[in-house]
């Protein structure tokens, strides 16, 4: 019986050891709170993005604001302008959603040092249902000037996204799950603005951002066992997007697949699209949540009812093989 959106592949999945990418991030501010620069905002909801780890330790520079989205977002741009470090954290539908005025006067356009990193995006909030399941939050962000959109895939590479965006200028938008995620590293191989390449393959290329990255793996490894070298690529960085990566897939194979826990409309697939429509015309197939809203429901059965899990991704490669390049 299925337990997760993984077990349609017993032996994959169950090899497959999980992180809270909330918990990483909890600790990794931790780490870095010793310089007395960085200052943690959350509404009211600490125990849930995990900040309340940085509050116990540095309760001194930790802020409770309430159920107050946007007066978090216009006091995280005020600090930021007397030279402090800022952690603005929220639900991704309070964050990129409630907040998205603020965000886009008071932190981009006033191209303020502001980190905000949203947890709970996507269908994973699960029985929160579709008032909670963000699924227009990469689209929102991105279109944002001065804005840069990152989605890790595991615990390991969201420690290493956020040393990165405390060590360097906002603003930021860090997209997070709320489950437990599939590892997928072992070391540290996050460099912004660069693709990595999970599997290698020269048929097809599979683009994943943020939870779908070990879907993608998983995939990879059946569809390979059917004849079909699957090249997969992490995407941690949506914007500034890969656009070297991108081209490079559309010149080797002519075919691509990207796959997300958002809207196919301007996530990552519209993305790589915009890319591809640019520079070199390739096929490319979607494969995200359809237009439509989310629905109350454990996490991971809502994943594998919008197909956002293995079984999905090696659908969308089947088709996008049979059509002619």
């Amino acid at each position: 019986m299925r337990n997760d959106g993984l077990t349609w592949l017993p032996d994959l999945a169950n090899s497959l050891e999980k992180t809270s990418v909330r918990e990483a991030y909890g600790n990794t501010l931790v780490s870095i709170g010793s310089d007395r620069r960085v200052v943690v905002l959350d509404a009211d909801l600490s125990t849930s993005t995990h900040t309340v780890m940085f509050k116990n330790k540095y309760p001194d520079r930790f802020f409770n604001m309430g159920i107050s989205e946007n007066n978090m977002m216009g006091v995280a741009s005020g600090l930021s302008w007397t030279g402090k470090k800022v952690f603005v954290s929220s639900f991704a539908v309070f964050a990129a959603g409630r907040a998205y005025d603020l965000v886009r006067q008071s932190i981009c356009y006033a191209d303020s040092d502001v980190r905000i990193v949203a947890t709970h995006a996507g269908l994973t909030v699960g029985e929160d249902g579709a008032t909670h399941q963000m699924l227009e939050d990469i689209g929102l962000m991105s279109g944002l000037p001065r804005m840069s959109v990152l989605s890790p895939a595991d615990g390991m590479e969201v420690n290493q996204v956020i040393r990165y965006i405390y060590e360097n200028r906002g603003p930021f938008y860090v997209r997070l799950s709320r489950e437990r995620v599939p590892v997928i590293h072992h070391e540290e191989t996050f460099k912004f603005g660069k693709a990595e390449t999970i599997e290698d393959g020269d048929d097809v290329v599979i683009f994943a951002t943020g939870i779908l990255v070990a879907a993608a793996k998983i995939a990879s490894s059946y569809l390979r066992s059917k004849g079909v070298s699957a090249r997969v690529l992490n995407i941690a960085t949506i914007k500034p997007i890969d656009r070297d990566a991108v081209i490079k897939a559309a010149r080797d194979t002519g075919r691509i697949v990207t796959a997300e826990e958002h809207s196919v409309y301007n996530g990552l697939g519209s993305r790589v699209s915009e890319v591809v429509s640019e520079t070199y015309p390739a096929l490319v197939y979607r494969l995200g949540v359809n237009d439509v809203f989310g629905e109350s429901g454990k996490s991971w059965e809502l994943m594998d009812k919008y197909e956002l899990n293995p079984m999905g991704i090696v659908k969308k490669v089947e088709s996008i093989m049979e059509a002619k390049v």
